[in-house]
């Protein structure tokens, strides 16, 4: 019974979360959104998290130059961790890792602000107006993940390949020159491109779970809370799913 029961509540939930979406595509379809309003996100989301998520890129990149060469040493290849190294940034860990910081840092933002207008009767006061409570908050923060988290992701790869580049040169003894070609044989355009795609789905992830997450706030200040952490525990856990996913998409292209 309490499965059922636990099972019924997913269901509901992803109902509407779907019907939410839906909304937001209609708002933004209808150019009901704000143009001001979704660049002040996008300053919000992506320029006032360019310096964690550069620095968690950074020593990132750090340690997984000297994981990859610490393995590729018994083989005697450590003039190959720019191939391993640089791929896998690119690929998984530069994505993922703006994804995870920017649930930690703007999820729970944008959940707390809007279930704190949830439970003040806010959002109430603006259907009330004739306002439409998702074109005003939901559809700017989810277009913003959209544009915003893929250009984080850049700044992420090109920090942690230099972090690794770093570690080749005064750790390893492999020179830059090294580095930089193994880097030129081995990414591809293709790789870039789905690098992108794979962060602006995770953007998209983030802002409308958190915005979902805020919207079905109750309980006052503690519930405030709980929408919080739930926003961002749920955000990481799609990331995560979304990832393979989407992976595997890409890669059946």
């Amino acid at each position: 019974m309490i499965l059922f029961e636990t099972a019924r509540s997913w269901v509901q939930s992803l109902g509407a979360f779907g019907l939410l979406q839906i909304e937001t595509l209609r708002a933004v379809i209808t150019g009901k959104v704000n143009p001001r309003e979704v660049c002040r996100q996008v300053v919000f989301i992506g320029v006032n998290s360019l310096g964690i998520s550069t620095l968690t890129a950074l020593f990132t990149g750090m340690v997984l130059a000297l994981q990859t060469a610490y393995g590729l040493e018994r083989f005697g290849a450590k003039h190959y961790v720019g191939n391993v190294a640089g791929l896998a940034f690119i690929r998984e860990l530069g994505p993922m890792l703006t994804a995870v910081v920017l649930c930690g840092r703007v999820g729970a933002g944008i959940a707390a602000e809007i279930a704190s207008m949830v439970v003040t009767e806010q959002v109430d006061a603006m259907t009330a107006l004739g306002a439409d409570p998702v074109a005003r908050l939901v559809s700017p923060r989810v277009l913003a993940g959209i544009i915003a988290t893929p250009l984080l992701v850049v700044f992420a790869n090109l920090t942690g390949i230099y972090g690794g580049l770093a570690i080749a040169v005064f750790e390893l003894n492999v020179s830059a020159h090294v580095y930089f070609q193994s880097l030129y044989y081995t990414i591809l355009i293709r790789d870039i491109f789905d690098s992108l795609i794979k962060s602006g789905v995770f953007g998209f992830i983030v802002a409308s779970v958190a915005c979902f997450q805020g919207l079905r706030a109750r309980g006052g200040t503690e519930g405030v809370g709980r929408t919080t952490t739930s926003a961002v525990v749920i955000g990481c856990v799609w990331v995560f799913i979304a990832d393979f996913f989407v992976t595997k998409f890409l890669l059946l292209l």
